[in-house]
């Protein structure tokens, strides 16, 4: 949930208070191999996208985003890969308790910041957010100077996840594509153009039944009567 300015300054107290540091990050939560998984994700949907702007499948608007602005994450991406080493990473000081035992104080942070302003990050946020905290505990000089790159990092993880419901729901549409060629197209499997494989296996496709249904009552329409008795069938069934 998005918190607002007073909000966010409590939480941002509150977390503070409870945080108990040691001199150093754990090395099992360093956050670079995450970030390449996540980036992953986001270039196979880029590559997704890409394919059915091709195949002339429609793209929603978060992913006319991300064929926008894809460059500029990988660019980002490259850049922390480079800069934010292990070695780097453990120096940082670390949470020695709680559910983020192990993890750099100013990961916790920014990921915190990230979650709780929707990803809306500005210098005044962030001047806000370093304010606020060091009102309860004061946080070093190499802290301040790399919460720019977690920020980030925790930035490429909310696109991420926005990518797999994108992926998810573009699928559902390929599937949509698929079930028309064979229906009403009447084309064999050779034939077909529209393939339903995933390569991203972890996405769960039960809770995308509306993109589906919505797709699947835009294409009947367009074929008109020869889909007359599919149309019937989709609006009993929903």
């Amino acid at each position: 949930a998005t918190l607002d300015r007073y909000q966010l300054e409590s939480y941002l107290k509150k977390i503070a208070s409870e945080h108990v540091v040691k001199n150093s990050s754990d090395k099992n939560t360093y956050p670079i191999p995450n970030m390449k998984e996540n980036f992953n994700i986001i270039t196979e949907t880029y590559r997704l996208l890409n394919k059915h702007i091709k195949l002339g499948i429609p793209i929603h608007a978060a992913g006319e985003w991300l064929l926008d602005n894809y460059y500029i994450i990988e660019e980002n991406y490259k850049t922390i890969e480079k800069e934010m080493t292990l070695k780097k990473y453990k120096k940082l000081i670390g949470l020695s308790t709680g559910r983020y035992k192990g993890f750099a104080r100013i990961y916790v942070l920014a990921s915190e910041i990230v979650a709780y302003t929707d990803g809306k990050i500005d210098s005044e946020t962030i001047e806000l957010a370093i304010s606020t905290y060091q009102e309860k505990k004061l946080l070093s000089m190499e802290e301040i100077w790399n919460i720019g790159v977690f920020l980030k990092i925790a930035i490429i993880q909310n696109i991420k996840d926005v990518c797999e419901k994108i992926y998810a729901s573009q699928m559902q549409k390929v599937k949509v594509e698929s079930m028309m060629e064979r229906l009403i197209e009447r084309k064999s499997k050779n034939e077909q153009v529209f393939n339903v494989n995933s390569k991203i296996k972890s996405i769960s496709y039960r809770e995308l039944k509306y993109p589906f249904i919505e797709y699947m009552s835009y294409r009947l329409k367009k074929y008109g009567k020869q889909a007359i008795t599919y149309q019937n069938i989709l609006e009993e069934q929903v």
